[in-house]
């Protein structure tokens, strides 16, 4: 049995086959921020609006310099007729590798699968790959985890949401986390550790303190990365 997964555990490695061919995990993100996310079967309604959400945003994607990589406990050769599917009711094209997984061997490595139950099974009775989103920085640690059960459809603008919140802090080194709804552009809050001689000199425009632990800044288009 696997470990169990937490933020700040190294994304397990691992060699697959994919539309795009063979590949090693690690050696595929190189040092990209990745997307692994899971789909419980292919020719299923939910996943292939899903899937061609995906390749609708894929610019979006890569603007931000992240490899996005999907898995379906299905062949290679079912992968790739599915993907005629996914282009015909997305009108986009599929330009990300998805991992065949047959032996659900990489859903059970990342512990994707669905409890044993009789409503949770595919067509030959194995417990389904539920709809997991692994968030991996260029470090190769898992940073953020997302996961809905096999009746529920991602949303992709939330899941770049979380990536836009995940780099910026990364970038500015821990120093401001994001609140409530926030949005890119947004106003964020200096990370309790700060002292206030630290950010002082971080936002020299000035920051408002709501409570002693809660403060406010609008960053710099130069902190935002624009």
């Amino acid at each position: 049995m696997p470990a169990a997964l937490r933020l700040g555990s190294t994304a397990p490695n691992f060699q697959a086959e994919t539309t795009h061919g063979a590949i090693d995990f690690h050696q595929w993100l190189g040092d990209s921020f990745g997307i692994l996310f899971s789909h419980p079967d292919d020719f299923t309604p939910v996943c292939t609006t899903e899937l061609g959400e995906v390749a609708k945003q894929k610019a979006q994607f890569d603007k931000r310099g992240v490899k996005v990589i999907g898995l379906s406990a299905n062949s290679i050769d079912s992968h790739d007729r599915w993907i005629q599917d996914i282009k015909d009711v997305s009108s986009a094209e599929v330009q990300f590798p998805i991992i065949g997984d047959e032996k659900r061997e990489i859903a059970t490595l990342y512990d994707m699968l669905d409890s044993l139950d009789e409503t949770n099974v595919d067509n030959k009775g194995l417990p389904l790959t539920v709809r997991s989103v692994f968030f991996i920085n260029p470090a190769k640690k898992i940073v953020a985890m997302i996961t809905y059960p096999a009746s529920v459809g991602r949303n992709f603008d939330e899941i770049l949401r979380v990536l836009d919140s995940l780099q910026l802090s990364a970038r500015l080194n821990g120093k401001i986390t994001t609140p409530v709804n926030w949005q890119k552009g947004d106003r964020v809050i200096i990370a309790p550790p700060v002292k206030q001689e630290e950010a002082d000199k971080l936002f020299p425009q000035g920051y408002e303190t709501a409570k002693p632990y809660l403060r406010f800044a609008q960053l710099s288009k130069e902190q935002e990365g624009n």
